[in-house]
């Protein structure tokens, strides 16, 4: 997580490069009455399509036989895919926004083991064709409060729930009916920072990095959670919108004697209305 603590301060200090712009400058600044183009708006909400790449591995004990390390692309046959995403946005007062994200992410796969594999106590032995499934449901609520906010940019933090819902499914191909599976969930509380700068009046930049580090407890339970995001928004008119942005997710866990790392990064393509 030092990636993310190293992002984490580099968003408050653009916040304050910012806000210590030259005063001559100052005469290119809009009224409080009239903000940037996007700007204007109570509701929003926002739909689209990413294309990210996966790197993830699960391990799962039962009964007292450990489970392997089983890396989803290189044992699974994996492929990366595209997936929907959709968000809100609730805005009270200019620096108060309540937010709430959905990205449902699957993957299902069929492919011949090249190793033997141990999964929830069951034996995968190598050239068995294995069919598998993984099913992530990212869910994120949050709370976003702009400290700073002028016409053309604007600096604020987030405190957010990132609840996570991942299962992982392996069975022997018919005839065969050996059937396992692995289920985690649960929310991650985040805090984080936004950072957005209009370089035209209707054209934006907008970078968020929120997340957390539980560290071990017991020796038994470990969570990480790392989410960056950095996006351009061409505002067609106040109300409506398209984006191009850059996404990264990192979940990590430690529960009891199983594990989990699951990263998803790529670039994604939306729009957005406001009302």
């Amino acid at each position: 997580m030092m990636k993310f603590t190293i992002r984490l301060y580099a968003f408050f200090t653009l916040a304050i490069f910012v806000s210590a712009a030259p005063a001559h400058a100052q005469f290119q600044r809009r009224t409080t009455s009239d903000p940037a183009t996007g700007e204007k708006y109570h509701i929003e909400g926002a739909a689209g399509f990413w294309f990210p790449t996966a790197d993830m591995s699960i391990q799962s004990e039962s009964l007292g036989i450990p489970g392997s390390t089983i890396d989803f692309k290189k044992d699974l046959g994996l492929t990366d895919q595209h997936f929907s995403q959709v968000q809100a946005v609730l805005r009270p007062a200019k620096k108060h926004k309540f937010r709430f994200q959905f990205i449902p992410i699957s993957y299902d796969q069929e492919h011949t083991l090249t190793r033997t594999i141990v999964f929830n106590g069951q034996a995968y032995t190598v050239g068995v064709p294995v069919i598998s499934q993984l099913k992530w449901n990212a869910y994120r609520f949050g709370y976003e409060y702009d400290f700073l906010y002028h016409n053309r940019w604007f600096a604020g933090f987030m405190l957010e729930t990132k609840y996570t819902d991942v299962q992982a499914n392996l069975k022997i191909a018919p005839p065969s009916t050996t059937s396992e599976f692995a289920h985690a969930r649960g929310p991650i509380p985040a805090i984080g920072g936004i950072v957005r700068v209009y370089f035209l009046p209707n054209a934006s930049i907008t970078g968020e990095l929120s997340g957390i580090d539980i560290p071990t407890i017991q020796d038994k339970y470990k969570a990480h959670y790392a989410d960056f995001d950095l996006y351009g928004t061409l505002n067609v008119i106040n109300n409506v919108g398209v984006q191009v942005g850059y996404r990264s997710l990192d979940v990590g866990y430690l529960f009891k004697t199983d594990t989990g790392n699951f990263t998803v990064k790529g670039l994604y393509f939306g729009v957005v209305a406001r009302y």
